[in-house]
């Protein structure tokens, strides 16, 4: 493999994005490609008109509160006054729910995030004369709910060209389409701040319009008015975002709500009306996010010691398990065993999980066809929520590994490595290049090398846990650090080799570059 040049890696990074769509703000698409989008909000115009009660419904993921901040946002600017639910995991369960129903008596409903699979729920609101209106962006599934209109570019009959956009940007595309219903003057790039925060939460691709408005939105996140943003600038103190400071540090606190409590904390703090409201709420994200690092680690280390490194995925469960962290756990045994993984947690007789891949097959249509050992499931190709009877566990498990008997290179995607990195290269200049083509993600991910032959000079363990690596290494005469996070605690040779990628790492304004360990080979 030969060493990669500046020039090389410029030009790499610069030719994933050739012949792409909607590289400019104004490029974007309208909302008008959207299946039942007018029908929508000439319904939510008449709403306004005679003073309906309107309800949205959200979701307590990083995009579901986004989704529901953005829309009450929007309509908080337009003087419209609206009820908000964001479901509670542990009470509610997910998204619009018969439970939710019950609290709603009146009026017009609107998810966000959520409400594709919600059939019975949208057959309780129609016997209580309540329309309902969806937006969302999860798979759909063989059976439809009963809605008003259903907006949500998965569906067959919808002419929105780009598909692979998060449950936020399908409640902006709503907002959009009532300034225009409603006639009103009102800048919508004021949303993007937020947008960015959630296309990246929600893991979309980082391409075509999803790269365009995240592109947008990082800039947008350091000049940002809202409360919530400023505390969070105040918090990180950099100069400019790059994505993984949404992936690794805002969207866990974000998520650490609706993971440990209730998301209602998170969605407080997005619509803080001062920076005392946002302080109080960012603390109280700060604690929950410490006590889910905790727990995570706790569940983690009790499903590693449970799995059966033969399966052709990672199927395990046990009784209690915090349901609020077992989809991280899901994604962390997914990259460390390089297959699906699915964990669940028991409670009264009741498994519920989380699935993970990052693999070619996809994790909706491989449930689906164990839908009848199942009391409900959705979600997309790489990532599922379901739940079934635990006595149906082993032979979920069986059919799950009968399923996935494939080749090896289906169940696990490996990064493209761009070439062969010479540690002493590593300069500003190399990483002004990496950091021009940000922001990174899926299907556009962030430039990963591999450094052959390195003699490892120290080991170490860092973290409250314990549970980081430190390596201090030789190559060729040239001494760095390598950081692996979440490792697994094993016994390394004197030399080796290894896939990396290079952050800069901001410290008391020296900027020096950061190795952080992807895989050791």
């Amino acid at each position: 493999m030969t060493k990669i040049t500046k020039k090389e890696l410029f030009n790499l990074l610069r030719a994933r994005h050739q012949g792409e769509k909607y590289t400019k703000l104004a490029e974007l698409p309208t909302p008008d490609g959207f299946k039942d989008i007018n029908k929508a909000s000439k319904r939510i115009k008449e709403a306004i008109r005679n003073n309906e009660q309107i309800t949205i419904v959200g979701d307590y993921d990083v995009d579901g509160v986004v989704s529901t901040t953005i829309i009450v946002d929007f309509f908080r600017k337009i003087d419209v006054n609206v009820n908000y639910i964001i479901p509670n995991r542990f009470e509610h369960g997910y998204g619009l729910s018969p439970k939710i129903v019950d609290m709603i008596s009146e009026g017009l409903v609107i998810t966000v995030d959520n409400g594709i699979s919600a059939c019975e729920a949208a057959i309780k609101l129609k016997e209580k004369n309540i329309d309902l209106i969806i937006t969302d962006h999860h798979t759909v599934g063989c059976e439809i709910p009963d809605a008003f209109a259903i907006i949500n570019p998965k569906q067959e009959d919808c002419n929105f060209p780009f598909k692979d956009i998060c449950g936020a940007q399908v409640a902006w595309y709503l907002c959009a389409s009532l300034k225009k219903e409603l006639n009103l003057d009102i800048n919508l790039q004021e949303f993007f701040d937020l947008l960015c925060v959630a296309i990246i939460a929600d893991i979309m691709p980082m391409t075509s319009l999803n790269y365009t408005m995240v592109r947008q939105g990082l800039k947008m996140m350091k000049k940002s008015t809202r409360p919530a943003f400023i505390k969070i600038n105040e918090m990180m103190q950099k100069d400019l975002y790059v994505s993984d400071d949404i992936g690794f540090t805002i969207a866990p606190k974000i998520n650490s709500a609706g993971r440990m409590d209730d998301a209602s904390i998170a969605l407080s703090f997005l619509l803080s009306q001062n920076q005392y409201e946002a302080n109080d709420a960012l603390q109280m994200l700060e604690e929950l996010n410490c006590y889910r690092k905790t727990l995570q680690e706790e569940i983690s280390q009790k499903a590693n010691n449970a799995t059966n490194p033969e399966d052709n995925a990672v199927v395990v469960w046990g009784e209690d398990w915090h349901e609020g962290v077992i989809g991280i756990v899901a994604s962390k045994l997914s990259n460390s065993y390089k297959k699906p993984a699915f964990i669940f947690s028991i409670k009264n007789g009741i498994a519920k999980g989380s699935a993970r891949a990052n693999a070619n097959i996809n994790l909706h249509s491989i449930i689906t066809e164990t839908s009848d050992l199942l009391l409900g499931f959705g979600g997309h190709k790489n990532a599922a929520g379901l739940s079934l009877k635990a006595n149906n566990l082993e032979e979920f498990r069986n059919r799950i590994n009968q399923l996935l008997n494939v080749e090896p290179e289906e169940l696990h995607i490996e990064h493209d490595v761009l070439g062969e990195l010479d540690v002493s290269s590593v300069d500003l200049e190399f990483l002004d290049i990496i950091e021009k083509f940000e922001p990174y993600g899926l299907q556009n991910h962030r430039p990963i090398f591999k450094i052959s032959n390195s003699k490892i000079i120290k080991s170490e363990l860092f973290g409250k846990d314990k549970n980081h690596l430190k390596l201090t290494l030789n190559n060729n005469g040239y001494v760095f650090e390598a950081l692996r996070f979440h490792a697994d605690r094993k016994i390394l040779p004197d030399y080796i080799d290894m896939v990396v990628s290079v952050n800069k790492n901001e410290f008391r304004g020296q900027i020096n570059p950061q190795f952080l360990i992807q895989d050791i080979l």
